[in-house]
């Protein structure tokens, strides 16, 4: 068995199109397909980060709290 990754593109019509070459014998073969979709105007190999950016609740005083964890060492 071999795994093959290639990236495809998606035409106006609708069509898949892959250009797979092989090192494969001729003959009959069973062919799995995976898609993930990849967002518009993320490269490939970049990830987008913005869905984990945020805030943190913080109740009570930050300095007392990391003065507290820095005299546990």
């Amino acid at each position: 068995m071999d795994v093959l990754k290639v990236t495809g593109k998606i035409g106006s019509d609708g069509h898949l199109n892959l250009d797979l070459p092989t090192n494969l014998s001729e003959g009959k073969v069973d062919i799995i397909l995976v898609i993930n979709s990849m967002p518009k105007g993320i490269e490939k190999g970049k990830y987008d980060f913005s869905d984990l950016v945020g805030k943190l609740s913080w109740c009570g005083n930050v300095i007392d709290t990391q003065r507290e964890l820095r005299n546990e060492w």
